[in-house]
């Protein structure tokens, strides 16, 4: 066992192989708790909008196309640079690793410019709920409902994603540091599976609020 391998290793694991199958699936199992979350709220969003057809057709008209598909493939971006830092990290190359985690939380903070850019287009807009919410058409009660599943389900993936740029940008400090090499790499590992998560997270957001009003 390596000098790094020993110092990272915590009781009551017995070997560093060990610890890594634990922490993955404790990560597995709170990315299932989140998949409960956040599909609850798919659901609601699938029962209203089978009840409020027209009104939530007219709120995807309101998005942002060009920035959600900018957004999309940013994230895509982010998905390649972290699996490349895991297998770099694999291979132990350490400074090549360190720069594409710090490249992927740049990416990820793209993302979120961009994010709120979009939010503050929407404001101008006056679309957004509760706040400043303007709207002269017969489904303006169930347009004024899409913005709310709007809200607040980007809103909750924005939260776990700057989540992601923090546990990101802490591994790549650890990079540095020399805290993980090709035999251990067991926290980049998991905080690569909750990366991809969010990612794929929004490829779900991206399909039900921009896709039915594009046209």
């Amino acid at each position: 066992m390596s000098k790094a391998e020993a110092l990272a290793l915590r009781e009551p694991f017995s070997t560093p192989q060990h610890q890594r199958d634990t922490a993955m699936l404790g990560m597995w199992v709170f990315i299932a708790t989140e998949v409960l979350f956040f599909g609850g709220l798919f659901v609601a969003f699938a029962v209203y909008r089978m009840y409020y057809t027209q009104g939530f057709l007219e709120g995807s008209r309101g998005m942002t196309l060009v920035i959600g598909t900018i957004n999309s493939a940013v994230l895509i971006a982010s998905t390649f640079t972290m699996s490349l830092a895991i297998h770099a990290i694999q291979h132990n190359k350490q400074l090549r690793c360190y720069l594409l985690l710090l490249i992927t939380a740049l990416i990820g903070l793209v993302f979120l410019a961009l994010k709120f850019t979009e939010y503050f287009i929407h404001y101008q807009e006056h679309k957004v709920p509760g706040i400043w919410f303007e709207s002269h058409d017969p489904q303006a009660g169930p347009e004024q409902l899409f913005y709310i599943f709007y809200f607040a389900m980007t809103g909750l993936h924005a939260i776990h994603l700057s989540i992601g740029c923090g546990l990101v940008t802490t591994m790549a400090v650890r990079t540095a540091l020399g805290r993980f090499n090709g035999n251990y790499h067991t926290a980049i590992d998991v905080t690569g599976l909750y990366w991809h998560f969010v990612d794929i997270i929004w490829g779900f957001l991206y399909a039900i609020f921009y896709i039915p009003g594009f046209r």
